[in-house]
């Protein structure tokens, strides 16, 4: 069985204190009564989280934490002591967040986005929001244009840092953000450049003729859900559009050009229409 991870295992035996499961290589844990079902039977299999107790002994748990071993997650400290912070993963028993392993003092009460590992010295499953030093850039799994799934990390001057696929490290510049971000936002993105030393720039928009679509569909949806108009066109604010729709001023006339050629929408001075056709 695999601490910090769910494990698939079948019910040994009955004790007083709870059921004890049993793995293929004969590792038995034991899983408390608070969380052994109402109706089972021997050599029935269940799902289980196991990690090590107060008294770091193994044990399981039926409940799912909000982060496991090798995840990125969210995170509020609950408190903090002489040894470290303790964080809430939705577990009887806090994760441990050392103090060498935080990249900023952290606080009762604080939200942090960190990654949890199994420290091989001590064999416990700890936190770290020293994120960066999880992140590996020489050997990208990405290639240009593909879409990936995104964690914002931490802002920067120039932008947001992200992780990219819970492996890479990556950038979005400000000037393609057109929503508000927040640390351990989750949220899809493409890679929009490689550059030297394959640092990955992201954006949150499709590129080029791959944005067309999507955003058209946006947009007729937006004038469907407000009868038809918008009082919006090519001549509007980037602020204003970004508002609305969330892409860019470019994408959003692309767009809207698009379903012009298609006869599907009207562009007047006052905004944008519904042809009636539609």
């Amino acid at each position: 069985m695999t601490l910090g991870q769910i494990n698939t295992l079948e019910i040994l035996r009955e004790t007083d204190h709870g059921i004890y499961l049993i793995d293929n290589e004969d590792n038995e844990v034991l899983l408390p009564n608070r969380y052994v079902p109402q109706s089972f039977k021997i050599w029935d299999k269940i799902d289980v989280f196991v990690y090590l107790d107060n008294e770091e002994r193994p044990v399981a748990t039926t409940d799912i934490p909000y982060i496991k071993a090798d995840e990125f997650a969210l995170l509020r400290c609950n408190q903090v002591t002489d040894f470290g912070a303790f964080l809430d993963w939705g577990l009887v028993k806090e994760l441990f967040c050392p103090f060498k392993e935080q990249a900023f003092k952290m606080k009762p009460s604080g939200w942090y986005l960190v990654y949890c590992y199994l420290d091989e010295k001590t064999n416990r499953l700890v936190a770290s929001s020293k994120t960066n030093r999880f992140l590996d850039n020489k050997n990208l799994t990405v290639s240009l244009f593909d879409e990936v799934d995104l964690i914002v990390s931490h802002p920067s001057d120039i932008g947001w840092n992200v992780i990219v696929n819970k492996v890479h490290s990556g950038l979005i510049y400000k000037d393609n953000i057109f929503k508000d971000l927040s640390v351990g936002d989750t949220l899809k993105g493409v890679v929009k450049k490689i550059r030297p030393g394959n640092k990955l720039d992201i954006t949150l928009e499709k590129i080029g003729y791959r944005s067309i679509e999507p955003n058209a569909e946006l947009i007729l949806k937006t004038l469907e859900d407000n009868s038809g108009f918008l009082n919006v066109n090519d001549k509007s604010d980037p602020e204003t559009i970004r508002d609305i729709f969330q892409i860019s001023k470019k994408n959003f006339k692309k767009a809207i050009g698009s379903l012009y050629k298609q006869r599907l929408i009207e562009i007047k001075p006052d905004g944008i229409y519904l042809t009636k056709n539609e």
